[in-house]
């Protein structure tokens, strides 16, 4: 690949393929979006880097905007995705300490199977996926991982185990197969959350700003977390940058000097993330994702494919589940001579997540290209 524009990106040879990979929903906003560009390249310009030591005259703006946005008192404003979980794990632990009166390094930090949330050595020893935590360890102490999609499990842990402060997960599972859980679970968790005084914390790095539909996805399923962990498509892809939201009677348990970044809201990052969220509304790319989605879901259920069990997805985060691994990847590779870029997740899924700015036509010519790439195979 050596350029990109909107849902394509082109090779050496100036072919175009259909990118229903963007970087994992980091491009919900389109490869090279030029608003985007002119925002950045004006920054730059100006100032890029300061040290948090003192303000600058973009990250107040930007701290604004996302609160007022997504509805909490306060951001930390980190760079990768990862950072954002670390960030929020670190949060709920000194919480506990603090505020909930939890025994001196006994906190408790659970999660549930099939979780993805980066490599970090923290991000590793709450995953169940060997290729993630394989001679990594010694692990990370107090993390507990349980069944996703079991409250029961989940409401038996919490009458037992008192010191727990988090309970982090994602509202659709992308990584672990585009897996979408029970409405009854979610609200399961945000009310055993509410019982024993524990965090709910919502990592919605790759479900976030649109990609579902909605702004996030526990909207589907009319919950809020105390801590709401951001990426991805927060730069449109020009940059990384993460974010971390709750009120301030969580984010205060973080004093200064106890928790910081060196590029973490620097003035490039704040503008860029501000015309990045602007450029998502302006377009109403959340309508267009749910619009999109359904018309694309229903194409492809219609098909009635003997390999494929199952099409799932909300908005434009879609996966269509094989029968067998072999299929998956012989489906990719298929897609590739179709030029439309693709990437199995858990060996029988295949992720079909185009940028939100994909167009009816588009859509239509990407329906056609997987349904020759289906019946090829």
């Amino acid at each position: 690949m050596v350029r990109g524009k909107g849902i394509y990106v082109y090779d050496k040879y100036n072919s175009p393929y259909m990118d229903c990979i963007a970087g994992y929903s980091a491009i919900n906003q389109g490869h090279c979006h030029p608003e985007i560009i002119k925002a950045a390249t004006k920054q730059m310009r100006d100032l890029t880097l300061t040290s948090r030591a003192y303000h600058n005259n973009r990250l107040g703006s930007y701290s604004e905007l996302l609160c007022k946005k997504f509805g909490y008192d306060k951001v930390l404003l980190m760079n990768g995705g990862v950072e954002s979980g670390e960030s929020a794990t670190k949060i709920a632990r000194a919480w506990g300490y603090k505020r909930k009166n939890v025994p001196y390094n006994q906190a408790i930090n659970v999660f549930f199977t099939n979780n993805f949330w980066g490599r970090s050595l923290a991000a590793c020893s709450s995953s169940n996926d060997p290729s993630c935590y394989n001679n990594f360890g010694p692990y990370m102490p107090g993390f507990v991982i349980l069944e996703y999609n079991n409250s029961d499990q989940l409401r038996r842990f919490l009458q037992i185990f008192p010191n727990t402060v988090s309970v982090m997960l994602e509202p659709i599972q992308g990584e672990g197969g585009i897996k979408i859980p029970d409405r009854q679970f979610m609200q399961d968790v945000r009310l055993l959350c509410n019982k024993h005084n524990v965090l709910m914390i919502a990592d919605e790095v790759q479900t976030g700003l649109y990609r579902t539909g909605t702004l996030t996805a526990c909207e589907h399923f009319q919950v809020k977390p105390d801590i709401l962990c951001l990426g991805k498509a927060l730069s449109g892809g020009f940059y990384p940058i993460s974010a971390v939201l709750a009120d301030d009677h969580i984010m205060d348990v973080i004093t200064p000097g106890t928790h910081g970044s060196t590029f973490g809201g620097n003035p490039l990052a704040c503008a860029i993330g501000m015309k990045a969220l602007r450029v998502l509304e302006k377009q109403n790319m959340g309508e267009n994702a749910q619009i999109m989605g359904e018309y694309f879901r229903e194409k492809i259920k219609a098909l009635e494919h003997p390999c494929v069990v199952d099409v799932r997805g909300k908005g434009l985060l879609n996966g269509i589940e094989f029968t067998r691994k072999e299929y998956a990847d012989d489906f990719v590779n298929l897609l590739l001579d179709e030029y439309v870029l693709a990437k199995t997740t858990r060996d029988t899924v295949v992720r079909i997540t185009p940028p939100l700015v994909i167009k009816k036509r588009e859509m239509k010519l990407l329906v056609e290209r997987i349904t020759r790439a289906l019946f090829e195979l």
